[in-house]
């Protein structure tokens, strides 16, 4: 059998994936959380998320204006829509953000996507698949792997982004110190080790760190990054 890297580092990983199974099992989140929202068929809505998501409360600054997006401008589902909208009302207001890093880092996304030809959803999703399309991404300023990675999500596409939820979980789970590729790789491990998908269980992730942090007044509905409502008992 053959890894993609040295088998040490496979069996190493493995290891630190049981580690992050038996909590999950302990805490019970993925079979609590089994219903969730496809992608959002909105191009400008997507990247609009990307942009913004970083460092950011997702439920209270970045969803709502997400909403708001796909509500409001229905036509930039498309990106020659969304350039169509943001023509008329520049891009800050259609983000309603107005410091420049997250607007540009807008900007640059959808100038990278209209310089490959892409305009809709599924030519984007397809784009995502091809690996020559993360140094393109990457070199954005301020656009990491976790950004790259979380991108992917908000098409389907089976992707863990290692955000501070998932090092928080990991870290409960005895594993610390690890760099981004080795988490993904763990995380993703685990997902396979209790059979779902590794967009599933990083959304489960998500739900539960963040009821975590919200208290049990708070401990109800959540709007997951890319995947939708999750009922909370």
């Amino acid at each position: 059998m053959s890894f993609p890297k040295p088998e040490c580092d496979v069996l190493r990983a493995l290891s630190s994936a049981r580690l992050v199974v038996q909590l999950a099992q302990e805490k019970g989140i993925v079979r609590h959380n089994l219903s969730y929202r496809e992608p959002l068929y909105h191009v400008g809505a997507i990247l609009a998320d990307a942009a913004l998501q970083a460092g950011l409360n997702y439920r209270t600054v970045v969803k709502v204006r997400i909403d708001r997006i796909v509500q409001d401008f229905p036509e930039a589902a498309t990106l020659s829509g969304m350039f169509n909208a943001i023509a008329s009302i520049g891009v800050a207001e259609f983000l309603r953000w107005h410091h420049h890093t997250k607007v540009s880092r807008f900007v640059c996304l959808a100038e990278l996507l209209r310089n490959e030809s892409i305009d809709d959803f599924h030519q984007l999703r397809t784009w995502l698949q091809n690996p020559a399309c993360r140094e393109k991404l990457r070199a954005i300023h301020g656009v990491g792997p976790k950004t790259v990675d979380y991108l992917c999500g908000l098409v389907g596409l089976d992707f863990i982004a290692v955000d501070r939820h998932i090092r928080a979980f990991a870290s409960d789970a005895g594993v610390t110190g690890a760099d981004y590729d080795y988490l993904q790789t763990v995380i993703s491990y685990a997902a396979d080790l209790l059979g779902v998908s590794r967009r599933h269980f990083d959304a489960s992730i998500w739900t539960y760190v963040s009821n975590q942090k919200a208290g049990p007044q708070r401990r109800t509905t959540l709007q997951l990054p890319f995947d939708g409502s999750i009922a909370v008992a």
